[in-house]
């Protein structure tokens, strides 16, 4: 399958999630010195693969029937600071954005964590679609593979699609726990940093490749 038609799939996986509403959010994937990116205000549900337009790594629109997302910024940055990154997926599900509301990084209620290389910081608020929101993210990534944007909502990359989308299912999951446990009124037991970097290892070869 083609990039285009991926991103499509997965735009309809979103909506299906309750990762996005409306038109928030945004997916691209790399390949090579090329980027296929979703369309800007186009309904994900019907969406199709043409509309997805293909641009430069500096931006230039190569195949590109519709305008990009205005997060395109955002997506060029991070694949300009990251070369094992092949795909972005860029959500606004609810339990993410509430607790970029309330915390400057994702405190340490599960393992599952360690998915991400540790727990995901928190960008500082900005406009959306800017250059500081983009440069807010990556820096929020160094050494991670998701981050929470403050009052925004979220990122994960992958070296594939398939693979950043399931990090922005289990962020979302991971949230939900951390919310429920942060309004509990209860101080929580988190993990201290021994646990989770033992987690991040660990998950680092989990499943068919690590032989778990």
């Amino acid at each position: 399958m083609t990039d285009r038609g991926a991103i499509a799939d997965v735009c309809k996986r979103m909506v299906a999630d309750r990762l996005v509403i409306g038109t928030a959010g945004n997916v691209s994937a790399r390949t090579g010195d090329r980027v296929a990116v979703t369309p800007t205000g186009v309904p994900y549900l019907s969406m199709e693969p043409e509309d997805v337009g293909i641009h430069a790594l500096d931006g230039t629109p190569i195949d590109a029937p519709l305008r990009p997302t205005s997060e395109l910024p955002l997506h060029l940055a991070i694949y300009a600071a990251r070369a094992d990154v092949g795909a972005v997926v860029h959500t606004h599900s609810t339990a993410a954005t509430s607790l970029s509301c309330l915390v400057p990084q994702i405190p340490a209620v599960h393992y599952y964590l360690g998915l991400f290389g540790g727990s995901p910081r928190v960008a500082p608020y900005v406009e959306y679609g800017t250059d500081a929101l983009a440069a807010g993210a990556v820096s929020a990534l160094e050494g991670r593979t998701a981050c929470l944007l403050g009052n925004h909502g979220a990122v994960t990359v992958g070296a594939t699609l398939a693979e950043a989308y399931d990090r922005a299912v289990y962020l979302e999951w991971v949230c939900e726990v951390a919310l429920r446990v942060l309004s509990s009124g209860v101080i929580p037991r988190l993990l201290d940093g021994v646990e989770m970097d033992d987690a991040t290892a660990r998950l680092a070869t989990y499943g068919q490749a690590g032989g778990h």
